[in-house]
């Protein structure tokens, strides 16, 4: 899976700080605003699988899993659970794993799960793909936690490819993506720039720029990315920084 070679490598500094999925929950986190639901629903949405991972990591069946994660976030959707949060700790990665936690703690509690079909407000999500996708990775013998933000950290690389990729099919260039993308991490191609260029239509310089601009755009998607779920700038790096390591790790 292709990642940043570095935190900061090729990147710069965020010059604008854009209205984000997660700034917009964190600012009207005690009203009943359309957008605040709208922006937690998509965040939701997008990261469903780690949460998946993580309950399944912690011995739930497939049944049970998909039952817990559909009745933790009709709850989300629905409850105000976001009291208590802060701009401090406003990260939606931390925010949406403390709050799973809590959710299965009272389920264990009461013994029961919310079941599916019950009019509660349910994020859409193929459950049948969810368990497939668990079941071929690799043993991971990491603590339910870690496996957790392993796989938030591939899920933002999976969203920063797929919008580079749309990107190049924009541009009616996705032959040349598909050139390109051995050579997303350096040292990832098999095959030299010359020959690839040769394929391409361009000389060996003018490919060599291509996989630069390539893999600085992908570093700016990856911010972008990583900015729609904290709260502030400062927190960009931090959050770089570290799931760089999670990913290293």
């Amino acid at each position: 899976m292709p990642r940043p070679d570095s935190a900061s490598d090729g990147c710069g500094s965020v010059a604008i700080f854009p209205t984000t999925h997660w700034s917009v929950v964190l600012a009207a986190k005690r009203t009943n605003e359309p957008a605040c639901a709208a922006a937690l629903e998509k965040l939701c949405c997008t990261y469903w699988y780690p949460l998946y991972a993580h309950v399944r990591r912690r011995g739930h069946n497939e049944h049970d899993a998909e039952d817990l994660i559909q009745g933790f976030f009709a709850q989300l959707l629905e409850r105000d659970w976001l009291h208590g949060v802060t701009n401090e700790k406003g990260r939606f990665r931390s925010f949406l794993l403390a709050s799973l936690k809590y959710f299965l703690a009272d389920q264990h509690d009461r013994a029961t799960a919310q079941k599916r079909g019950d009019g509660g407000t349910l994020i859409s999500f193929d459950s049948s793909k969810a368990e497939e996708r668990y079941r071929l990775e690799p043993v991971d013998e990491r603590s339910p936690d870690k496996i957790f933000e392993y796989r938030w950290a591939m899920t933002l690389l999976d969203q920063v490819l797929a919008r580079l990729a749309r990107e190049f099919a924009d541009a009616r260039k996705t032959h040349l993506f598909k050139l390109l993308q051995p050579f997303l991490v350096a040292g990832g191609g098999t095959m030299t720039y010359a020959q690839i260029a040769a394929e391409a239509g361009l000389s060996e310089e003018a490919f060599k720029k291509a996989v630069q601009r390539m893999r600085h755009r992908y570093h700016q998607l990856f911010r972008e990315e990583i900015a729609q779920t904290v709260a502030s700038p400062a927190e960009v790096e931090e959050e770089l920084r570290h799931l760089c390591a999670v990913m290293g790790g």
